[in-house]
């Protein structure tokens, strides 16, 4: 492989190829982030939907499937956060990844036991207060990505990110094949990742009804921004439940979320106190609105329908506009190595270029 696809990710994560596969919940198990480190890309483990007292056997479980370094993902607001923190301090896993949730004095901790902490942002303000407070490495996801996205393109947020930080950057967002990786690293990115890319592979625990409609996506008109789910923009494939939430009111909404945190609470052995202090703590610390807090429980409840269960018609499918440019699974090693051989190719093609003559 050329000397330039080698990138100071690859030296920092302690991977060969400078390719990260996200967190995605109940998508990036131990099974899937084994592949993607055994293929010589850097996993991300997704801790934020582990079951309380799980996390450490998952870790366990993903260091028994690969000697590859490996990263984890979390949230502050999950029930089970000091939990997680405590367990990749003592497995001394790699690199974690989060939101803007953690403050100054956990990722300092984090940093104390040797991780890398790597936060993913979706504006630039988001990008200098996440390196503010202590991020080593920055992954940018523009507005083409999956899930919780903004509005400002890769192509523009990218430049952005890359002229207000100075740590190093990835870039993820509409990325799904070598063409670009090659990009990213002309914008001065040094790496990319890609979570639709992934999830749509054979390694991908997602059952196949689900991937089926991933798979069938093919206009990326038709995979959307809705608010309609917990308030906040998010980017899902069209389906019955994205357009059923849609045409509920607010009201219809807010009741139903009640349901589902009723549910919610059961499982995760929480009484209406620790309910009420975990409200507090999103409202108090992620800029939510009283409705959007009350609603966030939407969100895992409807996903893990699809991304567990296959009812791809009753759950919702975060997606990247990137599916409608995937028409196969390949498993992560195909994948990765056909990703590397296309970067090469296109850097190869722009090193051939020579000036015009005049």
């Amino acid at each position: 492989m050329s000397g330039a696809l080698h990138t100071v990710l690859c030296d920092r994560l302690g991977c060969r190829y400078p390719i990260v596969q996200p967190a995605m919940g109940w998508v990036a198990d131990a099974r899937l982030t084994a592949a993607t480190c055994n293929a010589g890309g850097f996993g991300f483990f997704a801790g934020a939907t582990a079951e309380p007292g799980t996390v450490e056997q998952h870790i366990l479980h993903i260091k028994a499937k690969t000697d590859r370094p490996f990263g984890v993902n979390f949230h502050m607001f999950q029930p089970n956060a000091e939990e997680l923190i405590a367990a990749v301090i003592k497995q001394k896993v790699r690199a974690v990844s989060y939101g803007r949730g953690p403050d100054a004095k956990t990722i300092r901790r984090l940093k104390d036991a040797g991780i890398i902490c790597m936060p993913t942002v979706g504006a630039v303000k988001h990008a200098v207060k996440a390196v503010e407070l202590g991020a080593d490495i920055v992954t940018v996801q523009g507005g083409e990505g999956g899930g919780h996205t903004g509005a400002v393109p890769t192509s523009i947020l990218l430049p952005q990110v890359l002229d207000a930080v100075s740590v190093p950057v990835v870039a993820s967002g509409g990325i799904f094949d070598g063409r670009g990786l090659a990009a990213a690293l002309a914008y001065g990115a040094v790496g990319i990742a890609m979570g639709t890319r992934f999830l749509m592979t054979t390694d991908s625990p997602v059952p196949a009804t689900t991937l089926g409609r991933y798979l069938a996506a093919d206009d990326p008109a038709k995979i959307r921004v809705s608010t309609a789910v917990d308030g906040l923009p998010q980017r899902f494939i069209e389906n019955e439940e994205l357009r059923h939430l849609e045409e509920m009111n607010i009201l219809a909404r807010l009741a139903m979320s009640a349901n589902y945190m009723r549910r919610f609470s059961r499982q995760a052995g929480l009484g209406a106190l620790a309910m009420a202090r975990l409200g507090l703590k999103v409202l108090s610390r992620n800029d939510s609105t009283f409705a959007q807090t009350v609603m966030a429980v939407n969100l895992p409840t409807l996903v893990q329908r699809s991304m567990v269960h296959g009812n791809a018609k009753e759950g919702l499918l975060p997606s990247g506009q990137a599916a409608a440019m995937i028409d196969r699974l390949e498993s992560c090693d195909d994948l990765i190595r056909r990703i590397m051989d296309e970067a090469e190719a296109r850097l190869n093609s722009l090193r051939a270029l020579t000036p015009a003559a005049h």
